[in-house]
């Protein structure tokens, strides 16, 4: 793709509340785009984002789905991402690799508490935005009280660029206050052809109030446009770039107004898209670290570099894995070889698609901007980056990433135990942050995530997809062991397993190593590099001892859980009638002599927790905080909304989620983060 051809595409996101209407939106966009040839309804379960049966049964969008349209000169990919709160890690994952979003308001509910979350969601990857108001035909709709929503809730700066003539049931138009036209869309063709007419009188008047409103707010926001503002002498082209310039500096959020489901204010709202929200030239370029994570790296973006992107989403569909790409760099062919920097392996590209919802276009070539799904990764997770052989790059490292709870599972019966595997083995492989186990003495399946809400998804996902509902046990924290002192360990094992007698003795210290240096597993000198050679252990042997070890690491004694960040040395094993089974137990048996004389202690995980409230909720939020053994670091100001910040246990925060929506009336939200691991 060419650097004019890379100008001209836009990725995009639509962002909303539930029921907003942003799958309805979607499908105007496809249709006039031609993309479709005849639009479905959400309400009659036959949109073309909604293509997962459970989708179009409950109305909602499940999958961000991905689909590629053109409009006039513009090339855009757009992603439908979930609106539903139980979905937010899915919109996280969507608004990585966005360039900018269209944000869709309900003219009557305005400003919802999920529009808040998934708004804050983009500002914090620094997604430039345009809003739509949509449903002005539905009794209540009120404009004003949207755009001041968008102002007081969200800390936005509203700039109205079409607004409506008439609400609510009066609703018959829209007036682009930038040109000073009615626009008024044609029923009869499903609103395909739209009539450009003067404005006059009252409508005009109205066109003039908000044209004087939205110039005063680019002359605040752009001092280009303010010079020539105070001269009074722009074009409808300076007032056009005067909103691109700010909506791309995050400064004014440009407003269209209309009804989707009417077919009125789509196509105004697609040559927003085009005009005011950035090319992949536009936003900075991304930065990552190379492999080790020594150094900072910038990439360069154009289509002649060497091939990088970053895996967003992993599809699992019959079996057969499709990654889903935002490719940031050079070119990606049929039959490239890629290295998946993440997990050091190198893959072939056997396929690539351009995305169509369900629908699929063969490409034989994409470039730096395009968001293509790709076969043949089979090892590719979410967030793994994927570059030409060669290129040092981490565009994200997944490694920090640790699951802090688990749960148990248990089929209700034994049909139901295949499908609970089937769904377990997809879902873990298209989210990494999903740990899957089996319990080997109750049969359950132990599954761990990163919060409360992550596996309420798992279970969530598992009913509307499968059918299935398996008995769940009470989340659990996931815990480490570790050692607060130094210790000797003794092992000696001696007896017969079935018809052969084994034997092995151990001797090992164990003493804390730091706090995330990791398991340190070595022999003594005098082991290592014996003065006499003939003294030496055979290396079966010291093998066998290095993983016993390691296989004792894995369980604690008081808990089960792993041991983390000792230093084992091993300072004598004995070489008489020694056999490898009898040495693999007694280093096991010594582990947990040496663990228990060493301080063995038990560590929680702690967490990083981010609160962003309005002010009169603040109160509510530090309080509910505190009250989980919460400890304050920073209270601060973002965007017109409060934040607090601090750390808390895991254990204590079970219910937090709801309690906390519960005591802000669904307007507060947070975030964890795991931040390290410490004693209970």
């Amino acid at each position: 793709m060419s650097q004019d051809n890379m100008k001209n595409l836009r990725n995009i996101g639509i962002i909303a509340h539930i029921d907003a209407g942003k799958t309805t939106l979607s499908e105007r966009i496809l249709f006039y785009t031609r993309k479709i040839h005849r639009m479905g309804e959400v309400h009659d379960g036959t949109a073309t984002m909604d293509f997962m049966p459970e989708e179009q049964e409950r109305g909602i969008t499940i999958a961000a789905a991905a689909s590629t349209c053109r409009w006039k000169d513009w090339t855009l990919n757009l992603i439908d991402t979930p609106g539903h709160v139980d979905f937010t890690i899915e919109v996280e994952r969507s608004l990585r690799v966005l360039d900018g979003a269209v944000g869709v308001f309900c003219a009557v509910g305005g400003v919802e508490p999920q529009s808040e979350t998934v708004w804050r969601q983009s500002e914090a990857f620094g997604v430039p935005k345009i809003a739509f108001v949509n449903k002005m035909d539905r009794v209540g709709a009120n404009f004003s009280a949207v755009l001041d929503a968008l102002h007081d809730r969200l800390g936005a700066t509203p700039a109205a660029v079409t607004v409506p003539l008439g609400e609510g049931p009066e609703f018959h138009a829209v007036a682009d206050v930038v040109s000073l036209k009615k626009l008024i869309f044609d029923e009869d063709s499903q609103g395909q052809s739209m009539e450009e007419l003067p404005l006059e009188g009252e409508e005009k008047d109205l066109a003039l109030l908000w044209r004087e409103k939205t110039l005063e707010t680019l002359g605040e926001n752009d001092d280009t446009f303010m010079e020539r503002y105070l001269e009074e002498s722009f074009t409808e082209e300076d007032i056009h770039e005067a909103i691109k310039r700010a909506t791309l500096a995050r400064k004014v959020t440009p407003v269209f107004a209309g009804s989707a489901l009417k077919n009125a204010g789509v196509q105004p709202l697609l040559d927003a898209v085009g005009r005011y929200l950035p090319s992949p030239l536009d936003v900075p370029a991304p930065r990552g670290s190379s492999v080790d994570g020594t150094k900072e790296k910038e990439l360069d973006i154009s289509p002649k570099a060497p091939f990088c992107g970053l895996v967003f989403k992993v599809l699992m569909e019959g079996g057969r894995k499709t990654s889903l790409i935002r490719i940031y760099a050079g070119s990606l062919k049929e039959g490239d070889v890629v290295r998946n920097t993440a997990q050091k392996k190198d893959e072939r590209v056997s396929r690539m698609f351009r995305m169509d919802a369900d629908q699929q276009e063969q490409l034989a070539e994409a470039s730096s901007g395009d968001i293509v799904a790709v076969l043949g990764l089979k090892s590719a997770r979410t967030g793994d980056t994927v570059a030409a052989p060669g290129l040092d790059i981490l565009l994200e490292n997944l490694e920090s990433v640790k699951p802090v709870i688990s749960m148990a599972l248990e089929p209700r019966n034994a049909d139901e135990g295949k499908t609970l595997d089937e769904a377990l083995s997809r879902y873990s492989a298209e989210d990494p942050t999903l740990g899957v186990t089996q319990d080997e003495d109750s049969g359950d399946r132990i599954i761990s995530g990163m919060g409360e809400l992550h596996l309420d998804v798992v279970l969530e996902r598992m009913r509307r997809e499968y059918g299935i509902s398996p008995r769940a046990g009470q989340p659990q924290v996931v815990a480490r062991e570790t050692v607060r002192a130094e210790g000797e360990g003794h092992g000696l094992f001696d007896r017969d397993l079935g018809t052969v007698h084994h034997f092995g003795e151990v001797v090992l210290t164990m003493a804390p190593a730091g706090r995330d240096a990791g398991n340190r597993v070595e022999l003594a000198e005098a082991l290592a590099h014996p003065a006499d050679v003939k003294e030496a252990l055979p290396k079966a042997l010291v093998d066998e001892v290095l993983q016993g070890i390691s296989d004792s690491l894995l369980s604690g004694p008081q808990t089960g859980y792993p041991v983390q960040d000792v230093l084992v040395t091993v300072t004598a094993i004995r070489k008489e009638n020694a056999t490898a089974a009898g040495c693999r137990m007694a280093a096991s048996m010594a582990v947990r002599d040496a663990m228990e004389k060493a301080r063995a202690c038990v560590l929680e995980p702690i967490m990083d927790v981010e609160i962003v409230a309005p002010e009169e909720a603040l109160g509510s939020s530090i309080s509910l905080f505190q009250n989980c053994g919460g400890k304050v670091e920073e209270l601060g100001e973002r965007g017109g909304m409060r934040y607090l910040s601090g750390i808390a246990p895991m254990r204590r925060l079970f219910g937090f989620s709801t309690a906390l929506r519960s005591a802000t009336q669904g307007r507060a939200g947070f975030t964890l983060r795991f931040r390290h691991y410490d004693s209970m």
